[in-house]
């Protein structure tokens, strides 16, 4: 049961109660559609002539469309409701030390257009390369209405402010990223945590029971990064700092991190601590010298050559990666884990360590299913966009 707080509440009014039903009915809309408005009233428990009201209102405001007749023995032919995808689009910017990733998308997360730049270890630089390319990018589709921006970031980000705050891999200061990029579009944006923004896709996706409400997100890239769903809402703390796990030590004689301390879970379990382990099975020479070229990707390919050093170093940062997911399994008991990132692409040889190391941590307790998110579905983009869905199609805020 959630508490009420009497130091700080508002009350319901009849403009609530509209938006909520509203939002039920555009969400049973998009789950069952093509859907009548008979159906509708029946899985929302709403009266006919409320569901009329409130669809009209959609219809008038291009959110839905009317398409074909449906059938019934006898009577008038219900007319079904589809989302007009074609109402607006979305632009999701997806950013990572290794580049940044533009997307425009409709409203069913189809992406329509995409574009690529480096993220400049300069912020200001940055913002005015990424303006210049969302213009770029709005100019080839100028029949698309735009709704909004959603960016994901591999930092945290103040919930009050805006301002990003914490994102030592980027190297960036605390920087305001959303009052120049509103200021020079036009447009709302949404920023988020990128582990936020891919739990949030995942919750949205469809592609887990209703029973579903605690699942954690982890995405393993540069870095590692929590978000979490709990209760079917994303917690994000009163800092914005929750879920900041990939920053907690698990090797006290492990090597320094970038946030300051030393052997934080994403120093040991990432991207960057596998090229590592790689780099250091090279002593020297030419060999050495091309270990400390190398990306994540090039690891991939000689792992799955047979590179013994490759899989050694894979093995090892599987280890460390299901030492830290069994401090999630143990600390929230979730529902569900959901793993992002390249790594998925070789968990054939890591689910098994990952598995293992859970079970040795754990025992009985190792519960919780590890599911590797398939590469292709590009969550962090994907869940960019649904920063800016969650605005419409989302439980309406009462602050």
């Amino acid at each position: 049961m959630r508490k009420i707080d009497l130091n700080d509440f508002q009350v319901a009014t009849s403009e609530t109660a509209r938006d909520i039903n509203r939002r039920i009915v555009l969400n049973l809309i998009r789950k069952h559609q093509p859907v009548s408005r008979a159906e509708l009233s029946r899985q929302s428990g709403l009266q006919r002539s409320t569901v009329s009201a409130i669809t009209e209102d959609l219809i008038s405001e291009r959110w839905v469309k009317e398409g074909a007749l449906g059938f019934l023995p006898r009577g008038r032919k219900p007319v079904h409701l589809h989302i007009n995808e074609e109402r607006a689009g979305i632009i999701g910017i997806n950013i990572r030390p290794s580049g940044t990733t533009l997307a425009l998308a409709a409203l069913d997360t189809r992406f329509l257009a995409r574009d690529t730049m480096p993220t400049s270890d300069n912020p200001q630089a940055f913002l005015r390369e990424l303006n210049r390319r969302i213009s770029k990018l709005r100019k080839s589709h100028p029949q698309v209405n735009c709704e909004g921006i959603g960016i994901a970031l591999p930092g945290r980000v103040d919930p009050k402010s805006g301002r990003l705050i914490f994102a030592p891999n980027l190297g960036w200061d605390a920087v305001d990223l959303k009052e120049p990029i509103e200021r020079a579009t036009g447009l709302p944006v949404q920023l988020e945590n990128a582990a936020n923004a891919c739990a949030l896709a995942e919750l949205w996706s469809g592609r887990h029971d209703e029973s579903v409400r605690n699942l954690v997100a982890v995405t393993v890239s540069e870095g590692i990064g929590v978000g979490l769903i709990l209760n079917g809402q994303l917690i994000s703390g009163a800092s914005g700092l929750a879920g900041e796990f990939g920053h907690v030590t698990l090797d006290t004689d492990g090597p320094p991190c970038q946030c300051g301390n030393r052997g934080c879970w994403e120093v040991c379990g990432s991207n960057s601590a596998a090229v590592r382990y790689y780099a250091q099975a090279h002593s020297s020479g030419k060999t050495s010298r091309l270990a400390s070229t190398l990306v994540f990707d090039d690891l991939l390919q000689l792992a799955r050559r047979g590179d013994p050093k490759a899989n050694a170093a894979l093995d090892r940062m599987a280890h460390f990666l299901g030492a830290g997911l069994a401090m999630l399994v143990g600390g929230l008991a979730p529902d569900a884990i959901v793993v992002i990132g390249e790594v998925t692409g070789a968990w054939d040889s890591v689910g098994p360590i990952v598995e293992r190391t859970l079970k040795e941590r754990l025992g009985s307790r190792a519960v919780t299913p590890i599911i590797p998110s398939r590469p292709d579905l590009e969550l962090r983009l994907r869940g960019t966009i649904t920063l800016v869905l969650q605005k419409h199609f989302g439980a309406p805020s009462l602050g």
